[in-house]
């Protein structure tokens, strides 16, 4: 965040404010999480985090952020559900009195349970949306989940969607804002020379390197990403596919496995690297050339303005929120759902073309400038989030 940034808050509205995350690992929510905390710790403002001990519950203290060691148990197929909710709702309530906190903001869909729960006095709850479903996937009753939403719904002060996408899954009305993640500043200056991460994984100088990242999930879509990579394999022969990404909050065995036997294909061998779970994905997406995403519908996708932040064209589906970050035919191509055909054919069309590589990289670059830092998320979240609903008091 920059300095005029910083001082854009005047000091009768700097706030005590506590965030709840129950993950145990990294993912995009966290680290939207930990740069929004930094933003907000700049601007001067008092912030708490309460989450298990973890990478996020390090990271944040050593960005001036007060942690607050809290169990988040899961909720789902919990033989004492409403006790659980009951007894450690009640508690993030009194840790939120004792701190004098402002707001209670849960970031992720279990501690909007206990957020809920912690609201039933006078205390301002914020819940922040970043999936469709309150499940991991689809859940298998819907009506259910729109049953839990409603609730939520009426016991928050606030809800933030992470897109326009997310917003249209809730019943909230005119308590949603929706407030893009964003990325800081210093993401872009401190993006490294691809070179280094090339000759560690053994890439030959100059050929095609067509890669993905994220978590190693069905939804995610590196099965299709391998399907998409043989068909281009066939054109491009000597291109590198590389699959960023590991199991931080759950393993999938199964879906890993069948990753490594497809990448075994005769068209396929020798081509495909698979990183495993990297601290920084900056170097893999410095040695890229062309960044994919052909997973299910995204909420979101914070690799994805990563990808165009270091000058990457995505080629994406046209499903979920990645029609409101990929601006079609100018930082990429959005193709529809499940055309892997179509997919293979634009990869080889802009490999072949690197003048248009070069114009949409620059383009997707602007773009993130403009719309997804993290200044515009702390400004979003300040005035139109913060300040709203302590006005409304």
């Amino acid at each position: 965040m920059t300095t005029a940034e910083s001082r854009a808050v005047p000091p009768e509205r700097r706030w005590t404010i506590l965030f709840a995350d129950h993950a145990p690992g990294m993912g995009g929510a966290e680290y939207s999480l930990l740069w929004l905390m930094e933003a907000l710790v700049a601007a001067g403002h008092d912030i708490h985090l309460a989450t298990p001990a973890g990478p996020l519950a390090d990271r944040a203290t050593q960005i001036g952020v007060t942690w607050h060691r809290f169990a988040f148990p899961p909720l789902r197929r919990s033989a004492d559900f409403w006790l659980t909710l009951r007894r450690q709702g009640n508690a993030l309530d009194v840790l939120a009195r004792s701190i004098h906190a402002d707001f209670l903001h849960s970031n992720t869909v279990r501690t909007a349970f206990y957020g809920a729960v912690a609201s039933s006095g006078a205390m301002r709850w914020i819940w922040h949306m970043r999936d469709f479903w309150l499940s991991e996937s689809k859940p298998r009753w819907p009506w259910m989940d729109a049953m839990l939403k409603r609730w939520l719904c009426r016991r928050a002060a606030a809800v933030v969607a992470n897109s326009r996408a997310v917003a249209a899954h809730l019943p909230c009305g005119a308590k949603t804002a929706v407030v893009y993640n964003g990325l800081p500043e210093n993401w872009l200056a401190t993006l490294p020379d691809g070179e280094k991460f090339r000759r560690a994984h053994a890439i030959p100088a100059g050929v095609p390197v067509i890669g993905t990242v994220g978590r190693l999930r069905p939804w995610k879509g590196q099965k299709r990403f391998l399907q998409a990579a043989a068909r281009v394999a066939a054109s491009l022969p000597t291109a590198r596919f590389l699959i960023v990404g590991g199991a931080p909050l759950q393993a999938d065995d199964d879906y890993v496995a069948a990753l490594h036997a497809l990448a075994e294909e005769p068209s396929l061998i020798d081509k495909v690297i698979f990183t495993g779970q990297l601290e920084d994905v900056r170097p893999a997406l410095a040695a890229m050339d062309l960044f994919v995403h052909v997973g299910d519908p995204e909420p979101f996708g914070l690799v994805n303005i990563e990808a165009m932040a270091a000058g990457l064209p995505l080629m994406a589906f046209a499903h979920g929120a990645l029609p409101e970050i990929v601006m079609d035919g100018e930082t990429g191509l959005l193709l529809p759902p499940g055309d892997l055909d179509g997919v293979a054919a634009a990869l080889v069309a802009l490999w072949n073309d690197p003048a248009r590589r070069r114009t949409m990289g620059l383009a997707g670059q602007q773009r993130v400038a403009r719309h997804f830092t993290v200044g515009r998320t702390f400004q979003a979240l300040s005035s139109r989030v913060y300040a709203e609903i302590a006005g409304s008091r």
